[in-house]
């Protein structure tokens, strides 16, 4: 490992930092720790760069780290203070970088809903709907069987329906369109 490992991360951290960083972002809510633990995933595929075996793509090996290093953030969290956060999600007073400005005004009202889903209704739909990663990327990043991201998904689309319905920013009828 050395100057090639070096180089090819510097690559895929200019091809998907944001991408990770917004994947972050839409599980932890704070700005501020995302990008943290968006530093965090490249150091990571840095110093585990031997252990990329090629069997999956880079950027579903990247997520796969992201989302390891975003659970175990989670986890050492006091439960209480997670779940204050998950019931009374707060307006963000503070100014958003760019690309937040943009998430905000165009999916305000998803990612408050997507707040609001069980933790694995939320993590399958970032990854198949907003991230778009196949079933089997899914299933790799999250360490799951793909029967599990399948049947996961099919209970997270009426529940992400039903929260959207229930915050009134999509009625009945709208839905059934959907």
């Amino acid at each position: 490992m050395g100057g090639y490992a070096k180089e090819q991360i510097a690559n895929w951290y200019d091809q998907h930092s944001k991408s990770v960083l917004s994947f972050i972002l839409l599980m932890v809510r704070d700005y501020q720790q995302a990008e943290d633990l968006t530093h965090d995933t490249f150091v990571n595929a840095y110093l585990y760069y031997d252990s990329f075996n090629h069997q999956s793509n880079e950027k579903t090996w990247l997520f796969s780290i992201a989302h390891n290093l975003t659970v175990d953030f989670l986890r050492k969290r006091k439960p209480s203070m997670f779940l204050k956060e998950i019931l009374f999600m707060k307006k963000d007073t503070n100014p958003l970088p760019e690309e937040m400005i943009q998430l905000k005004e165009e999916s305000l009202e998803l990612y408050n809903a997507l707040g609001k889903l069980k933790d694995t209704y939320r993590k399958v739909l970032i990854l198949r709907k907003i991230k778009g990663f196949s079933i089997e990327d899914t299933a790799d990043i999250l360490s799951w069987s793909e029967s599990k991201v399948k049947s996961t998904l099919f209970r997270a689309i009426p529940a992400l329906k039903k929260q959207l319905i229930k915050e009134g920013f999509m009625d009945e009828e709208t839905m059934r369109r959907y």
